[in-house]
């Protein structure tokens, strides 16, 4: 496959040049705690005493606290899929650098995919899964995941962590959907705009946007094209108070990306939520 080979779009160029071009701290130095490479946020308490103590080792406390934190989203989720057996296949739908891929297959011993439009992180990622000798069971592919490649109900169990911001959710659920086996179960963490809050994003939204050139949905969009695709939501779990700590600890360590206060903001005056929705195929 050819670099652009897995892009649509020139706005989907655009993604995946970021992507490929990003290499920033506050992914890679988490990842290099144990070698799971992230790119979502935390959840959870933190532990306040990684700002006190000796400052030689402040700096390695807060991100090892940081990547806790995140590796705990992840296990979470996974948490979501249902009943999992070894002879299963997983979906990790905009997979990054593949953290919570191997995660799954090291839980679970099944075959996971992972798909990503940027060929610096499919590399990254299977060059990750040989080094922890997952190869025969998590491999990673230059695929868009409005258009996978497999076959129609191949996967018991998909999910998009932070990831369906950037593209169109109807097109994505319908793939989602065939891709599924009946039963199968959809999970996504996901931030999403408050409609109750008002029509359009807020600044604090619109921000976070701009930064990651996306287009965040609003929180009824995920529900109407659930249901449009035959995906029928099982659990909602609100975790906008579970992440406000994590981005707290963020805009205090040495990784800050300038965007913490723009989430901290949106999630505090209630223009932003953070959802995981998990939903059976019917």
């Amino acid at each position: 496959m050819g670099p652009q080979s897995a892009v649509t779009s020139r706005y989907q160029e655009s993604v995946a040049h970021y992507w490929d071009q990003e290499k920033n701290p506050v992914n890679l130095r988490l990842g290099d705690v144990d070698g799971i490479y992230h790119h979502h946020y935390g959840i959870g308490e933190v532990d306040w005493t990684v700002l006190t103590g000796p400052d030689t080792d402040r700096e390695a406390r807060v991100i090892a606290e940081m990547h806790r934190l995140e590796t705990a989203q992840a296990d979470f989720l996974l948490d979501q899929l249902g009943p999992i057996t070894e002879t299963h296949r997983l979906l990790d739908a905009g997979s990054g650098r593949g953290g919570t891929s191997l995660m799954a297959a090291l839980r679970f011993g099944c075959r996971v995919d992972g798909l990503s439009i940027s060929g610096k992180q499919v590399d990254f990622a299977n060059n990750r899964a040989e080094q922890m000798h997952l190869a025969g069971k998590v491999r990673y592919h230059l695929r868009n995941m409005l258009d996978n490649g497999f076959e129609d109900g191949t996967f018991q169990a998909i999910w998009n962590n932070e990831s369906t911001m950037y593209v169109d959710l109807d097109t994505l659920f319908a793939e989602h959907a065939r891709a599924l086996a009946p039963g199968g179960r959809y999970v996504t963490i996901t931030g999403c705009y408050n409609d109750a809050y008002g029509r359009l994003p807020s600044r604090s939204v619109s921000q976070i946007n701009a930064h990651y050139i996306c287009d965040i949905h609003p929180r009824s969009g995920y529900f109407s094209a659930l249901a449009a695709n035959g995906l029928i939501p099982i659990s909602v779990v609100d975790l906008t108070a579970a992440t406000i700590p994590y981005w707290e600890l963020r805009q205090q360590s040495s990784v800050t990306t300038g965007i913490e206060e723009a989430f901290l903001t949106a999630y505090k005056e209630g223009s932003f939520h953070y959802l995981m929705i998990a939903a059976d195929k019917v």
